[in-house]
C-alpha cells in the first residue's frame, strides 16, 4: 500500500457518479482518485457543512482534492437535508453510502480495511455521529445488495464540527444567532433529539458506541462553535476508552477555506500522518 504522502504529490482523477437512487431522486458523489501507484490506497468519506440545510458534494473541493493528492481516496457526497428531510434522513444516505464504497473498494484500489470519514461543520457532526453508531437500526439502509458490507468506519477526521449539537444551539439563542437558530430547529425539530444525536452527550451518557480514532481541528476564534467543543469531545471519547486528539489554531475562524495557508498546511500533514498511522494498522 502507498503510504500516505504529507504533501501532494499525486496527479488526481475527479469524476461525477450516482451512488444512490430514491425513487426519483438521484444522489451523487464526487470521486477523487489518486493516480501515478498501484495502490491499495486508504479512503475517505467526506460530509459537506451547511448547517445541515444546505450545500453539496462540491462544497468540499478544496479540501478533498488537496487530500487525494497525498495518496486517499475520497468519496465526497450529497445527502438528503432539511427541511424537506430532516433527521435522522441524513445518517441513512450516510450509511448507505459507507457500504456502498466497500462494496467498490477493488473499483476504485481502495484498501476496504482502510476506510474513515471526514465531515467539516455539520458534516463533522454527521461523520462522527455515523461512525459511532454503525449499527443503529435507524440508520440503516435496506438495499439487501449492501447487507453483506458493514456500517463501521476506520478512522474519523472533523474540521470545524458541530459535534455538539444541543450546546451550538444553546450557544446560537444566546448569541441571537436567528439563523442558526433556525437550521438547528429545521433539521432536529427539538431539543430533545439535538440531545439524542450529540456525540458528547452519548458518550456523557454511557451510551455503547463504536469509537474509531478520532482527529479533530477547530479554530480559536470561531464565533460559530462552542469554543470548548473539540477538547471536551476528545476528554470524554478517550475517557469512554477511545483515542482522540483535539488540535485548535487559535486565530483562526469557521470556515476551513478561509484558514492561513500555514494553518491549512498544517492540517493536511496532520491528516496525512493521521490515515498513514490508521493505514498501518489496518496492515498489521
Amino acid at each position: 500500500m502507498p503510504t500516505p504522502s504529507p504533501r501532494p504529490t499525486f496527479p488526481v482523477h475527479v469524476h461525477d457518479l450516482p451512488y444512490r437512487q430514491l425513487g426519483e431522486r438521484s444522489l451523487k458523489a464526487l470521486m477523487y482518485v489518486p493516480e501515478g501507484a498501484a495502490g491499495p490506497f486508504p479512503a475517505m468519506l467526506c460530509l459537506h457543512g451547511g448547517a445541515w440545510i444546505s450545500g453539496d458534494r462540491t462544497a468540499t473541493a478544496y479540501l478533498a482534492e488537496e487530500i487525494a493528492a497525498c495518496g486517499i481516496v475520497v468519496m465526497a457526497i450529497d445527502f438528503r437535508m432539511a427541511p424537506r428531510d430532516p433527521y435522522p434522513s441524513s445518517l441513512l444516505d450516510i450509511n448507505y453510502a459507507i457500504r456502498w464504497l466497500k462494496q467498490h473498494a477493488a473499483e476504485y484500489s481502495i484498501d476496504p480495511k482502510c476506510i474513515g470519514g471526514l465531515g467539516v461543520s455539520s458534516g463533522g457532526h454527521l461523520i462522527l455521529l455515523a461512525a459511532m453508531r454503525p449499527n443503529d437500526p435507524r440508520y440503516a439502509s435496506a438495499e439487501l445488495q449492501l447487507n453483506e458490507y458493514n456500517a463501521e468506519l476506520s478512522y474519523i477526521v472533523t474540521c470545524s464540527g458541530v459535534l455538539d449539537p444541543l450546546a451550538r444551539y444553546q450557544m446560537a439563542q444566546a448569541a441571537a444567532y436567528a439563523e442558526i437558530v433556525a437550521c438547528h430547529r429545521a433539521y432536529f425539530g427539538n431539543e430533545e433529539t439535538m440531545a439524542e444525536a450529540s456525540p458528547p452527550l452519548m458518550l456523557e451518557r454511557g451510551e455503547p458506541v463504536f469509537l474509531p480514532p478520532l482527529l479533530m481541528f477547530q479554530g480559536g476564534a470561531d464565533p460559530r462553535l462552542p469554543a470548548n467543543t473539540a477538547e471536551r469531545t476528545a476528554g470524554l471519547y478517550q475517557a469512554a476508552g477511545g483515542m482522540a486528539e483535539a488540535h485548535i489554531y487559535p486565530a483562526m475562524g469557521h470556515a476551513l477555506s478561509e484558514w492561513g495557508s500555514a494553518e491549512r498546511a498544517d492540517v493536511l500533514r496532520r491528516i496525512s500522518h493521521f490515515v498513514a498511522q490508521q493505514a498501518q494498522v489496518s496492515a498489521d
